[in-house]
């Protein structure tokens, strides 16, 4: 794009403040940018880098903002971040391999069955719960399962890691939103190494989203600290569902073809 107008650039901070304010609370921050860079003309590949430079200041910006609040546990935390940064670089060096259209149809279930699983579960509380999964099994297996797939391919990793953190270290939902945030962090800077290696990146419209994503994360971070679960659960299932109908509409996803077929 060579011609940038000031307009289209205070648009793009607008909708990156709002994708970063719940994607501090809740992830699903890319469900509104990637189709905002779509539609300001972007190609996809240059969308999906761009997208990822401002949600990584997002997820960095959360992180610090939890982390200043003592919501983190830094020796949980490193190994967890660390596995999920490397296998984010290893999730876009890979990206040509797996097939995008198992991932489309994968996902929606997959969110699917999130939604329903925090909007029924008792297991999202205030307090931390035991833990089902020893840290060293969690980073070595579960945390680069979820950082490859940011990598790879993106929607609903914070959801993913949300789930397997409450559900496997029985932390409790605002500890849980930290530590998602956190190994978020890791696997988008990761992956975002990637993108600039490749040239996606478009500066000037991902610096100033960079810029609201930041400022909005800060925001949700601070909403996130003082509501708690009965802000998060509502918000988690929401916006998994809502990235599962996204993914859905689209006419080439493999689940809705197989629908039309049958019917």
């Amino acid at each position: 794009m060579e011609h940038l107008s000031v307009q289209l650039l205070v648009i793009l901070f607008a909708v990156a403040f709002v994708a970063g304010t719940l994607d501090a609370i809740a992830g699903g921050g890319g469900l509104i940018t990637l189709p905002a860079l779509l539609l300001s003309g972007l190609p996809p590949i240059a969308a999906l880098g761009t997208s990822k430079l401002q949600s990584t200041f997002g997820s960095v910006s959360a992180t610090r903002a939890f982390a200043k609040r003592g919501l983190i546990d830094w020796k949980t935390a490193w190994p967890i971040g660390l596995a999920a940064g490397l296998a984010g670089i290893a999730g876009a060096l890979c990206a040509s391999l797996l097939s995008p259209k198992f991932l489309a149809g994968l996902v929606p279930v997959l969110l699917i069955v999130i939604a329903v699983y925090f909007g029924l579960s008792k297991a999202l509380k205030a307090e931390d719960g035991p833990a089902r999964l020893a840290l060293p099994a969690f980073a070595g297996f579960i945390a680069p399962i979820v950082g490859f797939y940011d990598g790879i391919f993106g929607p609903g990793a914070g959801a993913f890691y949300m789930v397997a953190i409450v559900t496997l270290l029985g932390y409790g939902v605002l500890k849980a939103t930290a530590h998602t945030k956190l190994a978020n962090a890791a696997s988008n800077v990761g992956a975002l190494a990637l993108f600039i290696l490749k040239g996606a990146v478009i500066w000037p419209i991902g610096l100033a989203m960079a810029v609201g994503a930041f400022l909005g994360a800060q925001l949700g971070s601070r909403l996130a600290v003082r509501f708690g679960a009965r802000l998060i659960r509502p918000l988690l299932v929401t916006i998994s569902c809502a990235m599962a109908v996204k993914l859905l509409a689209d006419p080439a996803n493999p689940l809705r073809q197989m629908a039309a077929g049958l019917f």
